[in-house]
Order: structure tokens, then sequence, then C-alpha cells
């Protein structure tokens, strides 16, 4: 629910999304079934990500994945998980009827996990559609498993459906761009005690993509952080604290960590788009001041051809502040140029 709202709320309309949602238990009943035992966890895991690869290599290749292996486009070749040809047919079985509930409760009778991981679903299946998170939204997809051995329980992937091209115009598919699941043996690994705990992650610079495919996300010059100068090296620690009491006011703003001087890192801010620089030489360290150089407004002054504006904007391009304004003097500059 919270993955659907989350891109919904990022613009992508109903009906150009789905979150696929399955359960790692009823794989297990699968596997359980055609008497793959669980202590064989290499196998296991061969088996997840053969399955994990239906979307990008269809039945074929994960069946080549679940035998003997499978050689790509580029020559390489990938080992396969080495099940029977019966065990490879049903567990095809599984991905291609994973959609029906009904068809997966043979494939996993007998199975009490598989059983338990079948009632889970309908159980979800239930509680989404009450609260009105229907299938054009959230849809139950058994044969969503994730690709990742410790999940233990449901586990889902969200795609956007939009069909999406490239710069050539060629059709792509991105994959899942946010996904997650449940994992209650992963915390007690490292601290010993049994912690339920499902995670979600979103997967940035595809989900970005994506966005931007659909119109959604125009990617403009975003104004960059406030970059504090740092023109005495055995002075560090008083430069950290200036960007720390931007932070801590809500301004963005970082610390050059070069070894440059000063030109290189009036560079640096530059290509960080940033619009101001904070600097405290010794002469402003012995007045209790800092100086401000407003880099937006510093660049527009080789247009200026009016002798008075020019120093007017001279001076307001660059000033210097006590050192108790800081805050202030860099918020005038940011508001100045806000868009």
């Amino acid at each position: 629910m919270l993955a659907a709202d989350t891109l919904e709320a990022l613009g992508v309309p109903r009906g150009q999304y789905v979150v696929k949602v399955g359960n790692r238990k009823i794989l297990d009943g699968v596997l359980e079934s055609i008497g793959l035992a669980a202590e064989d966890t290499a196998k296991h895991l061969a088996v997840l990500r053969a399955i994990d690869k239906l979307d990008r290599l269809g039945t074929e290749g994960v069946h080549a994945l679940l035998g003997k292996g499978r050689k790509d486009e580029s020559g390489d070749f990938t080992k396969g998980a080495g099940l029977a040809p019966k065990q490879i047919d049903a567990v095809i079985a599984f991905v291609e009827r994973g959609e029906s509930l009904g068809v997966l409760s043979t494939l996993v009778r007998g199975s009490p996990i598989g059983e338990e991981g079948i009632v889970e679903l309908e159980q979800m299946e239930s509680f989404l559609s009450a609260v009105g998170f229907g299938s054009d939204r959230v849809r139950i997809d058994p044969s969503v498993v994730r690709g990742l051995e410790y999940y233990t329980g449901p586990v889902f992937e969200a795609e956007l459906t939009a069909p999406t091209k490239d710069e050539r115009g060629q059709p792509i598919r991105l994959g899942s761009v946010v996904s997650g699941g449940r994992y209650d043996g992963l915390v007690e690994r490292f601290t010993g005690e049994k912690v339920p705990a499902t995670g979600v992650s979103i997967g940035v610079s595809r989900l970005l993509f994506g966005l931007q495919l659909l119109g959604k996300y125009q990617a403009g010059a975003a104004q960059g952080p406030v970059v504090v100068l740092v023109l005495d090296r055995d002075r560090v620690a008083d430069y950290q604290k200036i960007a720390q009491e931007l932070r801590a006011a809500g301004i963005r703003a970082e610390l050059y960590l070069g070894e440059s001087g000063m030109k290189a890192q009036m560079k640096y801010a530059d290509r960080r788009s940033s619009p101001c620089v904070v600097i405290q030489g010794g002469d402003e360290l012995a007045k209790g001041e800092v100086t401000i150089k407003d880099l937006i407004l510093g660049a527009t002054l080789t247009e200026t051809k009016d002798r008075d504006e020019y120093l007017k904007k001279q001076a307001e391009a660059q000033f210097s502040v006590p050192k108790s304004e800081l805050v202030n003097a860099v918020r005038r500059v940011l508001c100045r140029h806000k868009s």
C-alpha cells in the first residue's frame, strides 16, 4: 500500500503502475513437493535467481537456468540449478500459472509451509480489497519471489506499466522501481533476537528515469549547496562548525574537503551549482566576521554596463557580516534567487 501511494504521490497515474505481491512460502512449498531439500541452500538460491529473471529472459530462459544453464548473446555461460526435467516442469507450472491461487494450492498440497503461504496471500488479497487497493493497484502474483535468499514470507515488486522507449525510440522495460518483503530471520543473524521485519527499497535512479520518460519529472539546474571554503587547513574544525550551523538552520551546506587553493575551491562551488560560498580568512576572523559571495549575482556583473548599477551589484555580490548574522545573510542570498 505504501509503495502504491508513493508512486501516485510522485505523479504516476493509477493504471500506469502495478504492485505485484507473492509469498516465498509458496515457492518453498513447491520445491518441497518436488523433493528439493530446504537444506540445499545453493540449489534453492539458484532456483530463486532463475525465477527472478522471468520478466527479462522469459519462460525459455528460466527453463534453461533451472536445468543445466544458459548461454547469453555474448557467449557467457551461467550455470543452472541442475533440476531434473520433472522438477523443472513443476517450477515452470508455478511460474506460468502463478496468478491462480487455486492452481497453486494443488501444487503445494501436502506442504505445510506452502499451504501457509497460500492462506497468507488470500488474507492479504481480502484486506487490500477491503481498503480500496484493488487489482488496478496491487495484484497478487505468487510468481514474484525476489532473488535474495533472506526473505521468509510476502514479497512484492512495483513496476511502471506504461510503454516506455529510450532516446532512439526502442521499447524498454524498466523492471521493478520499488521492492521489498518480509525477512523474519535476518535480524536474528546479527543480534540473536527473533525480530519479525519487513523492508522496502526504492530503485532511485531507475524510478527517476521512468518518471522522466513519463514526463513526470523535468531535470533542471537544481540549486546546489552553500559551500564553506577552507582557507586555513589548521582551522578545519572552525569551518566545519560554520557548515553545521547552516545545516542546523535547514540550509544545505558542505565543507570543501580538497587540498586546493581558493581559486580551485571557487571553481568547485561553480560545478556544484552553489548559490553562494562562505569565506572566513584571517582578516574576517580578526574582525569576527564572515564574507558571503553570491555566485549567481556575481556571474551577471560582466553583463552590467551602467557603472552605478555595477557598483551596487558588486556590493550585493560580496559582502561581510558579523559571524552571528551568518544564517540570516545566507538566507537573504538564497531568497534572492528562489525560483
